[in-house]
């Protein structure tokens, strides 16, 4: 009953009854990411991602980030993806959360910007 308001109510948790009855109309599964993240597309290529959890889109992966922006017509779940060697293992975007960078220096940061050769001298009129 829970997940029924949450649907019914919130649009960041998940996915609405709209997009859970659009789905079932017209949806083909595609695949799914290391995430939970659940893909589809409709039969006039319309592609969406259904999120496990919060509606977050930092939380696609690289390869999923490219085929639903159209970039590729192949997703990842149909081909054999690898990372090249220079590619990170993806993070999602922490701003905003208690784990973001946060420099020193910044005033989100208790440590003290380091001094620099060449650091400059505040102006005074």
């Amino acid at each position: 009953m829970k997940n029924f308001f949450l649907q019914f109510f919130t649009w960041w948790n998940g996915q609405t009854l709209g997009t859970r009855f659009f789905t079932w109309r017209k949806g083909e599964r595609v695949g799914e990411d290391a995430n939970g993240n659940l893909y589809y597309q409709s039969a006039d290529d319309r592609r969406w991602v259904i999120y496990n959890g919060d509606a977050e889109a930092s939380s696609i992966p690289p390869g999923w980030h490219g085929w639903i922006h159209h970039r590729t017509d192949t997703p990842p779940s149909r081909e054999d993806y690898v990372m090249r060697e220079w590619e990170m293992e993806h993070c999602e975007n922490l701003t905003g959360t208690p784990n973001a960078y946060r420099p020193k220096g910044s005033i989100s940061s208790q440590e003290k910007r380091p001094q620099v050769t060449g650091d400059y001298e505040a102006w005074s009129p």
